[in-house]
């Protein structure tokens, strides 16, 4: 298979650019031997395939979380749709009648907020979105993990594959959270690294995750490493279990707003080209 191909030559390039400290782990887990399990390549036009993705609108009426001021809409086209082989998620400026969507709680931009829930979850692998992201500011596009199952964040942890924030085009991010490292108190875990294009061409935003770390990287480049302290302790390393896939663009919030929103750079799009995932047999 080309994309099985393509990704054992992705893993062995990206396995020699993270930093020393994975190295040694990424050789000895033998990259050649990850199979794809499961990808979305959005070769079909129209909705999200819902075989793959289900949508989180759960936060509508009550207001998402951290101050974002978006509505995330379901089955609706104008917010995410396949086109000419991309995903697009679509953020607009828009107000919606609550006869039509009767959990809008009254904000003034609508989005889309994609989730495998339910649908597509693993515990480690290799991780890779092949995206171009929004750039007008107040934009917060990313492309993520959380667990399933019931946990209260961040105890279950989180693994933030790419986030990009528009009042700071280019920078792309990739965190940890868990339960002692959250943006909450200060103490996340995780990198950034210049992509200068970000907005105007396609990248890859990858994750090597495995039991002893988790390894951040751009087009097979890595930027980040947190590694597994060892002491069995979920307050620091909750990642033994499995996560979900979730793309979104959030408007505004304490971190893509920090500098506004710009209503007229509206509507703002982040497109995905594949979302794949590669598991070794034994994970």
């Amino acid at each position: 298979m080309m994309i099985r191909s393509l990704a054992v030559a992705a893993l062995s390039a990206f396995s020699l650019a993270v930093p020393a400290s994975a190295l040694a782990q990424a050789v000895d887990d033998g990259l050649s031997g990850y199979r794809l399990v499961w990808s979305d390549e959005f070769n079909t036009d129209g909705l999200p395939d819902p075989a793959k993705w289900t949508y989180d609108t759960d936060r509508n009426a009550a207001g998402w979380y951290n101050n974002e001021r978006q509505y995330y809409a379901a089955n609706r086209p104008e917010n995410a749709r396949v086109e000419n082989g991309v995903l697009i998620i679509e953020a607009r400026r828009e107000r919606l009648d609550r006869t039509t969507f009767p959990d809008w709680g009254n904000q003034e931009y609508t989005s889309a907020r994609l989730v495998t829930r339910g649908l597509g979850e693993w515990t480690y692998g290799f991780y890779e979105v092949r995206a171009k992201v929004p750039c007008g500011r107040g934009t917060w596009p990313a492309a993520w993990l959380l667990p399933a199952g019931n946990f209260n964040w961040p105890a279950g942890g989180e693994i933030d594959i790419l986030e990009h924030v528009g009042h700071d085009p280019g920078q792309v991010h990739g965190t940890v959270h868990t339960t002692r490292y959250n943006h909450s108190r200060g103490t996340e875990r995780g990198g950034d690294m210049r992509v200068r294009d970000a907005c105007d061409a396609f990248h890859r935003y990858q994750v090597l995750w495995t039991p002893e770390a988790i390894n951040f990287g751009v087009d097979d480049v890595g930027f980040y490493s947190f590694r597994n302290d060892g002491r069995g302790n979920p307050d620091t390393w909750p990642f033994d279990h499995p996560f979900y896939m979730i793309l979104n663009i959030a408007v505004g919030g304490v971190w893509g707003g920090a500098e506004g929103i710009d209503n007229n750079a509206f509507p703002q799009r982040m497109e995905v080209d594949y979302v794949r995932v590669f598991q070794r047999p034994a994970d």
